[in-house]
């Protein structure tokens, strides 16, 4: 019988240790959307992410970011035609780098500011993207050469950090053309037309 109580009061010690500590532990401290934006400039400016989305002028220096259309993604009317690489594992990127072919196509940088129509989608679509690598999260794949997969170990708020940065952004309105996919070199002679280009693959990443 001693035992048995010896057992109960040591849960009970046991237990109310952890709800003293729980309730003295601090909860995790949100960060001001001034922080979280600055975490994401950081996050954003580690993963080169203007590398790809913003596009280039050139200057006597070489290739910088056009600040004015700063992560715009690639111009609405710089639409590239069917790559022809040949045969192979073969990659070429547009000299702004806004563009890429591949075996995938040619893709385009999307548009990350905060346009409503042309830009950035909800938060939540964000992240869901990011860790599906799905366009909005149910659409088809990202397509290269979008890393997203480093992207989808980040936590919640590092993406969340990275959206209130994209967000912060100023917006430009720009309709990025829709990705093409690949074409057989022999059908690469031939300009196929717009819409045939376009078929099943949505705008966006």
């Amino acid at each position: 019988m001693k035992f048995a109580l010896s057992i109960v009061a040591s849960t009970l010690l046991v237990g109310t240790a952890a709800f003293v500590w729980m309730k003295a532990s601090p909860a995790p401290v949100e960060m001001s959307k001034d922080e979280k934006i600055a975490r994401g400039a950081y996050l954003v400016r580690l993963g080169g992410c203007a590398d790809c989305h913003t596009p280039k002028i050139m200057t006597g220096k070489g290739l910088v970011d056009d600040e004015n259309r700063a992560f715009s993604g690639h111009p609405a009317d710089l639409e590239l035609p069917p790559a022809q690489l040949g045969d192979g594992p073969w990659g070429a990127a547009t000299a702004g780098m806004t563009a890429w072919a591949g075996p995938w196509g040619v893709s385009y940088a999307a548009n990350l500011t905060a346009d409503h129509s042309t830009g950035l989608f909800s938060e939540e679509t964000f992240i869901a993207a990011m860790r599906t690598g799905k366009k909005r999260g149910i659409g088809r794949d990202i397509l290269p050469p979008m890393q997203w997969q480093p992207l989808a170990a980040a936590s919640d708020a590092d993406l969340k950090a990275i959206y209130a940065f994209l967000r912060s952004v100023p917006a430009v309105h720009n309709s990025v053309p829709e990705p093409k996919p690949p074409v057989s070199q022999s059908a690469a002679t031939s300009a196929p037309t717009r819409g045939a280009i376009a078929q099943g693959y949505p705008r966006g990443f």
